[in-house]
């Protein structure tokens, strides 16, 4: 059990011996964009501890981020990550970031776009077009979302990456766009990408289980409408994400990026109040449809997540009931009209 976020970025930032190996056989600088969202601190610790044990300690890794948070750009520095302020919307030049081999895209507007759908549209379509043209060169591994996807039945095992996609929403659709945008910097340059659809990453600050334990936790009922979730530790989303670069294509390399199961939110409710010690209550009736993906070709590639659905839960839960620190912001997974 952890009992600090110190303790708990440590154990994010833990390499495995599969990821040093892969490391090992790269060279030169990464870049991190977005270093400053939920993922993206953990991620960058990740590299650099990777890098180091890799033999790769010239090798600088930049977490590029506007920074409104000088702490936790210290602390990234403190950790020889190095901290880049930029604003990646608000600069037009981009030819001020540093050179790299290796691109990380974590930027993304999702929250509050259903008031502002031009703000999707800018970050998640326009902006990568901008980042393609800066790096042609380097390797880029771009973090997308299992929202491209149409919602399908419970039973199906969810989407394949030969499936089609079906976004609803303009979030959903200005990934895709995000998407098409490195594709076509793949076709025409021959950037070698890395498509990441992602499908909600658990840190114990944030995620679809935090949500579900505040619920508990508050005596408050769980919708369980949308009754079926993936979730996969955000330790082991990272280092895939990282790994993926060994992948990067000018084809592009696109990869469903999840845990193994189909996920009842019933009884994860249910685990979460044996756990806290609470009594459960449930609102309105499962959907037969919901947002899920097959991730075979990633554990195939990449392994199973080193820690399972049943350890998360048990952590979140002893997480929330400890009262450490949380994000405050819920994933809006319950959300079937792909508004946010």
């Amino acid at each position: 059990m952890f009992t600090n976020e110190s303790e708990l970025e440590q154990r994010l930032a833990r390499p495995s011996a599969a990821l040093v190996a892969d490391l090992a056989e790269g060279r030169g600088d990464l870049v991190v964009l977005g270093a400053g969202g939920k993922m993206g601190p953990s991620l960058c610790r990740l590299a650099r501890r990777g890098l180091d044990a890799a033999g790769r300690t010239g090798d600088r890794v930049y977490a590029v981020s506007r920074w409104t948070d000088r702490a936790a750009a210290g602390a990234l520095a403190a950790d020889r990550v190095e901290p880049v302020p930029f604003d990646l919307l608000g600069d037009a030049d981009l030819g001020g970031l540093p050179d790299a081999t290796d691109v990380v895209f974590m930027v993304g507007a999702k929250f509050g776009t259903s008031a502002a759908p031009y703000l999707a549209w800018v970050v998640n379509a326009v902006l990568p077009a901008a980042v393609a043209r800066r790096y042609p060169a380097a390797r880029i591994a771009a973090f997308s979302t299992g929202n491209v996807y149409p919602m399908v039945p419970v039973g199906s095992g969810g989407c394949a990456e030969t499936d089609p996609t079906g976004p609803v929403g303009d979030y959903a659709m200005s990934c895709l766009g995000r998407e098409q945008v490195f594709a076509h910097a793949a076709a025409t340059r021959g950037t070698p990408v890395a498509v990441l659809r992602l499908n909600y990453a658990v840190d114990l600050r944030y995620g679809v289980l935090a949500d579900i334990g505040h619920a508990v936790l508050a005596g408050e009922p769980v919708d369980v409408t949308t009754g079926h979730v993936n979730v996969v530790w955000q330790g082991y989303a990272n280092e895939v994400a990282l790994r993926s670069l060994r992948h990067a294509t000018p084809e592009v390399f696109t990869l469903n990026l999840t845990g193994p199961e189909t996920a009842p939110v019933r009884r994860i409710a249910a685990r979460m109040g044996e756990r806290l010690g609470r009594p459960v209550t449930l609102t309105g009736t499962e959907a037969p449809t919901a947002l899920l993906n097959d991730a075979t070709r990633c554990h195939a590639l990449f392994g199973y997540p080193d820690v399972p659905l049943g350890t998360l839960v048990d952590w979140q839960a002893d997480w929330l009931a400890a009262g450490l620190p949380t994000s405050g912001k819920p994933t809006k997974f319950a959300v079937r009209d792909g508004r946010f």
